[in-house]
């Protein structure tokens, strides 16, 4: 686990560009479980691929005209029952930080796991999620 206080300003570059931070097993199943419409959940991490990379991508997708209806994030290595939670409806898939995860009508429908992040640019990232939102957000 980190001290909060070294990971608060790389939980606030996602939550000061609008979204939502996740902190709880609870909070992270009543925004997505069964919920109609579409959700993009990061799992934020401390490393440098989700600053230079992970962050700022997923800051420029949702800029795009088609985008999640709401933006969530958990930080790996701090809220860990919340992350626990996030990741397991991210399924099949295992456990990386940073990730980032689309879901529609409360399923999985595109993921971005550290391996599609890390050595990528955030115009790459945010790219792939565009097309993402494109074909699931409209």
């Amino acid at each position: 686990m980190y001290p909060v206080e070294l990971t608060i300003p790389m939980a606030k570059d996602l939550t000061d560009f609008g979204f939502e931070s996740l902190t709880t097993p609870e909070a992270v199943t009543e925004a997505i479980k069964g919920k109609s419409g579409t959700a993009l959940v990061v799992v934020n991490s401390v490393c440098g691929c989700a600053a230079a990379n992970a962050r700022p991508g997923a800051k420029m997708a949702i800029r795009n005209a088609a985008k999640p209806d709401n933006c969530y994030t958990v930080f790996a290595g701090v809220d860990r029952a919340a992350t626990d939670i996030a990741r397991s409806m991210m399924l099949p898939y295992p456990p990386s930080s940073p990730s980032i995860a689309l879901f529609k009508d409360g399923n999985l429908v595109h993921m971005l796991e550290r391996h599609h992040i890390e050595g990528r640019t955030a115009e790459m990232i945010a790219g792939d999620l565009v097309n993402a939102f494109d074909q699931h957000c409209s």
